[in-house]
């Protein structure tokens, strides 16, 4: 297909705006965006260390993990009897990032991604 006669996908009509749902119900669980941000902030982890640092059980951990593989959010890595869990892309990550900023604003006032960098961070 001729990639100019293509359609935007971010217009209102696009093909793609029925995936976007599909992939916002798949973010639609506290575990899951736990993980996305845990694996955003540390790279590739096994489910164990995932699940330490998700605070929850390492099978509820492998459940969720094998739902974002199937959506293709995460990948995986085996070494040996172990596999190792990385996003996919960039985008999860930020999409969850963008909601996380979203959900400060429903706060009121300024947001703390409004401030600037506190130097002892």
């Amino acid at each position: 297909m001729n990639a100019d006669s293509e359609a935007c996908g971010r217009l209102p009509d696009s093909q793609y705006v029925e995936l976007a749902v599909e992939v916002f119900g798949m973010l639609a669980d506290a575990t899951r965006v736990r993980i996305i941000l845990a694996l955003r902030e540390h790279g590739e982890l096994s489910v164990n260390l995932l699940a330490d640092l998700v605070d929850k059980a390492p099978p509820a951990v492998s459940q969720h993990l094998a739902k974002l593989r199937l959506a293709r959010i995460v990948t995986t890595r085996q070494d040996g009897t172990r596999v190792f869990y990385q996003l996919a892309d960039e985008h999860a990550g930020q999409l969850v990032t963008a909601a996380i900023f979203q959900a400060e604003h429903s706060l009121g006032g300024t947001p703390r991604h409004h401030h600037p960098q506190d130097e002892a961070e």
